[in-house]
Order: C-alpha cells, then sequence, then structure tokens
C-alpha cells in the first residue's frame, strides 16, 4: 500500500464554504483578504497550529469576486501534510507546527521598465545576473531565486512557441495546439493507430496473458500481425521471455531500474540518477535479453513522475528517441506526439508539474487522457485518466468495453491521433471479463482496413514519413519483423540465484539465455560483474 494517501481518496470534507460551528468560531476576526493575498488557489494552509493537525483551508474566489475560505479536514487517523499538500498517517507528518508552506523567493522577471542591463535578469533581492544562468538547476542568485520560477511557463529561458516555418518532418513535428494532423493529411486518408503499451516486470504472473493478446494469428491490414510496447522494470524480469518478445516484433522500452517507490526521488532526479536508472536499465536489458540491434530507444518514468530538463538532457545524451510520461488533460480533440525543440502545446497536467521547459531534440508520446464516462451524452463532466485501470469508476467488462470504444471514437472522428491503452498486466488479469473485452475489442478493430496496432516506434516512423492509408500496405516501416516465425532463442533459460551488496540478505533469480553474471545487477553494478571503485 503506498504510504503517501492522495487528497481525494483521504478528506473529509466537513464544510465545503465554510459553515460549521467550530469552524465559524476559528474564523472570527480573521481577514480573509489579507490572509488570501497573493496565496495560490490551490493551496491549503493552516489559520492555528492548535488541535489535531487534521484541518485546513484554502481561498475560494467565487462568482461575484468574493473571497471566502472552504475548509478541509483529513479523515480520523490521519493528518495534514502541508509540505506535500496531502494527508497521511499522523506518525508520518512531521510539520504539525507549520502553518503554510514554505515560501520560495521569486526572481523579478516582469517588470515595467528593465532593472537589468540587457541579456541579465534580477534576482529576488535586486542582483543582476546573466539570463542563462536561471533555471539551470545551480543556484546563482544569493536567495537562490533564479531556480524558483522554473515552471514551462516561467522559465526565461524556455523553448519558443512552435514555429512552423522552423520545424519541419522527419525530425521535428509541432503545432499551435497540438492537433495538428502530420503532413496535412485528410483525417479519413489516416490510419488510426492504436498503442497498447505495458508497464513492469515481465515474468511467469503475465506471459500467458501477452501471448493470448499477441498470438501471431492477429493481423493489422498490411498483413503484420499486431505490436505492443513493453515499458519493462528490471526486478523479477524474466529476460528470455523479453528477448522473445522482441524476436516476434514488439517493442521493449525501460521503465527504470530500481522502481524506486519515492515519487520525489524521480521528480527532482538529478542528471546521474536519470543515467543510472535509465542506461543503466537498457544495458542491463541489452545484455541478458541479447537486444543487440539499438532498437530500445524508448522510456517511461515510473509513476508518471517526469524529471523536468534533467531526464531530458539525459535522454538527448544518451540517444534515447522518445518518452512517454507526459498526460494530456481531456479535451475535445485529441492531441498527437509531437517533439520537445519547441514549447509544449498543451498544459503540464499531473507529474508534479515538472515537465521539461528547455528545448530537447526528443519525441513525446503523450498520453491523453481517456473519457471514463458510462454515457458521455449524459453524464457530467468526469476528470480524465491516464493509465486504464487508473479509470477507478471502470468495474465490470461492460463499463471497459464502452470504455473502449468510446475513446476510440473520439479519436477516430476527430483528428485521429494515436489511441493509448495503457495498462499494468495485473489489472487485465485481474478479471478475466478484462481480457476477454479488450481481445474482443482487438478483433472487432482489426474488421476494419483503417485500425492499425502498432508500438510506439511505429507511431513515430508514421509521422516522420506520413503516409495515406491506400500506400500503407507497402509503407517499408512497418513490415521489419511483419510476421515473425520460428522458436524462441532458448526453450530453457538460464535460472541464476544471485546477490548483490546493494540488497543485502536478497537473493533472486535472474532468467537469461545468456551466461550468469556474478553478482545481481543493480544501480551501482548494472553487468552484475561485480562493483567499481
Amino acid at each position: 500500500m503506498a504510504r503517501v494517501l492522495p487528497i481525494l481518496s483521504t478528506f473529509l470534507l466537513c464544510c465545503a464554504l465554510v459553515s460549521c460551528q467550530d469552524s465559524r468560531d476559528k474564523l472570527e476576526g480573521v481577514d480573509v483578504e489579507e490572509v488570501c493575498a497573493d496565496r495560490p488557489a490551490d493551496e491549503y494552509f493552516r489559520l492555528d497550529t492548535e488541535g489535531d493537525c487534521r484541518e485546513v483551508y484554502r481561498c475560494d474566489r467565487g462568482e461575484t469576486g468574493n473571497t471566502r475560505l472552504a475548509n478541509i479536514k483529513c479523515a480520523g487517523g490521519l493528518a495534514f501534510d502541508i509540505t506535500r499538500q496531502t494527508c497521511d498517517w499522523k506518525s508520518n507528518v512531521k510539520n504539525c507546527d507549520q502553518i503554510e508552506k514554505p515560501r520560495k523567493v521569486k526572481p523579478i522577471l516582469k517588470t515595467d521598465e528593465p532593472i537589468c542591463p540587457e541579456g541579465k535578469l534580477s534576482c529576488g533581492d535586486g542582483e543582476c545576473l546573466d539570463k542563462e544562468l536561471f533555471c539551470n538547476g545551480k543556484p546563482d542568485c544569493k536567495d537562490e531565486s533564479d531556480e524558483n520560477a522554473c515552471s514551462v511557463d516561467d522559465d526565461p529561458n524556455r523553448a519558443p512557441e512552435c514555429d512552423p516555418t522552423q520545424c519541419a518532418l522527419p525530425d521535428c513535428f509541432c503545432s499551435a495546439d497540438g492537433t495538428r494532423i502530420p503532413g496535412a493529411i485528410e483525417p479519413t486518408q489516416v490510419p488510426q493507430m492504436i498503442t497498447i503499451t505495458f508497464n513492469g516486470a515481465v515474468n511467469v504472473d503475465n506471459i500467458d496473458l501477452y501471448e493470448d493478446i499477441f498470438n501471431g494469428q492477429r493481423q493489422n491490414p498490411n498483413g503484420c500481425s499486431i505490436k505492443g510496447t513493453f515499458f519493462v522494470s528490471h526486478k523479477y524480469t524474466n529476460y528470455s521471455a523479453v528477448q522473445d518478445l522482441h524476436r516476434r516484433g514488439h517493442e521493449i522500452s525501460v521503465f527504470s531500474l530500481t522502481h524506486k517507490d519515492d515519487p520525489n526521488y524521480w521528480t527532482s532526479g538529478s542528471y546521474d540518477d536519470w543515467l543510472a536508472e535509465m542506461a543503466g536499465s537498457r544495458l542491463i536489458i541489452e545484455r541478458f535479453a541479447n537486444i543487440t540491434d539499438g532498437s530500445i530507444i524508448g522510456m517511461r518514468a515510473p509513476y508518471l513522475r517526469v524529471g523536468g530538463n534533467k531526464q531530458f538532457e539525459m535522454m538527448a545524451d544518451q540517444f534515447f528517441v522518445y518518452d512517454a510520461s507526459i498526460t494530456a488533460s481531456l479535451g475535445r480533440v485529441p492531441i498527437w506526439p509531437y517533439t520537445l525543440y519547441f514549447r509544449m502545446p498543451h498544459k503540464c497536467n499531473g507529474n508534479a508539474h515538472n515537465c521539461p521547459s528547455r528545448s530537447h531534440p526528443v519525441w513525446e508520446m503523450v498520453m491523453n487522457e481517456l473519457d471514463r464516462r458510462d454515457d458521455p451524452t449524459f453524464d457530467e463532466s468526469l476528470p480524465g485518466c491516464h493509465m486504464v485501470d487508473s479509470c477507478s469508476n471502470v468495474a465490470s467488462g461492460d463499463q471497459f468495453a464502452r470504455l473502449l470504444r468510446h475513446n476510440f471514437n473520439r479519436h477516430y472522428n476527430s483528428n485521429r491521433a494515436p489511441l493509448g491503452l495503457h495498462f499494468h498486466a495485473s489489472w487485465l488479469k485481474s478479471k478475466k471479463e478484462y481480457r476477454d473485452e479488450l481481445i474482443k475489442f482487438i478483433e472487432e478493430m482489426l474488421t476494419r482496413n483503417d485500425v492499425f496496432f502498432v508500438t510506439n516506434l511505429q507511431v513515430i516512423q508514421w509521422m516522420q514519413n506520413p503516409t495515406e492509408l491506400n500506400s500503407l500496405r507497402d509503407f517499408q516501416e512497418w513490415k521489419e519483423k511483419c510476421d515473425v516465425k520460428g522458436q524462441p532463442y532458448c526453450s530453457l533459460p538460464n535460472a541464476c540465484p544471485l546477490t548483490t551488496r546493494e540488497l543485502p540478505g536478497e537473493t533472486l533469480r535472474l532468467f537469461t539465455c545468456m551466461e550468469c553474471p556474478n553478482n545481481y545487477p543493480w544501480i551501482l553494478d548494472p553487468t552484475g560483474d561485480g562493483f567499481s571503485v
């Protein structure tokens, strides 16, 4: 069970706008306008440090323009963590003596008259420094304010807005709102691409599921068997199974080496953290799944906690072609993947708001949120969900079937942006009806002549060379490993019982068709050959 409990599942709403007697008593003498001055509307704070640490407030600016206080209370046994802005078990909350989140000093970036010479910007205390020193990951102002306004919208060195005259395929693709079709092809001539992706370890718990879905008999309209993308995490993975998925034409990407369960580790990770986790994971997969063709070029961040510019700087240096971690809020028209040479065309949604702000030579396989309403023509609006298993209202096969078909129609009947169906295998295995409905959906889609189940890389290949439907049968980029025959590389892999001093007391089995290493591969020793000093 995750130790940090999200706000929505652990709050009890005491009074939507303060009306409970004890809350009214607490508000006597409080100047609401003063308390709420310059305070973000989504920030929770305490009015005092008395009581049981459960009650917090936020400023609510109503339609009339009057400011009111909304009052929220954590459930019994929980306390509110001011720093993390969430309810948690009381024993985990160490800041009950704090009224509000620590406020960071901001640089002075917008003024009527320049206060610094050209090419320089003002720190919060008025000190002028070179513009390129702002948001470079290292505090240069004495008050450290140069690193406190670095979001996609605030970074003074942020990537420019999309300029189609400077951004041309095959290397660059952008559009003002993200909805433009590559190559300006008419929607009716665009193949509706569907990507099925799985996150996590590949092993005996889910190999049968993958065999069931990708049985080699289900073929796209070009005669090639349907393909999926697997974001593989290291621990408990059977690398002989990964090797066979790759042999059969599926895409193997990385999902980190350690998969640490501290979300802040990923959000605030350094360049070296991302390098060790993602390049290290790729090294392990290449060695122990014997993948030697340089095809592991994509990655997804654990918990979708994007690592900002550091993550993408590492990706560019290590020749990762794409990231698949950024989500786009549910909108009327879905968004096409894009390159990050220019600013992302949608708001930084979730991901602890640490999207990349700078220009990077990397593709973003954006995760369009799914519409999870049972009846979109009737139901009131609900927030979307990015992973299928995060659509919490889906509790039956019928609901899952409606979700699949409704979201297919949303994409197919608008701009035909790729439809991403992202899973953890355990969710599909939790109910047989989920698996059955997914297979039924796939087979129904394959009766059409304009729907293709492809990998993330194949989406990018099509975007780099937009090709109309009537020419897709001969689209060479999709013909590689089209319909693979033959047997797995080895029928009886080595089951290597291994230890590493990085995981004391654990003996882990590494299944591989290759030779057993000396140690269990881990972050300081990804090859398993031994520690370098």
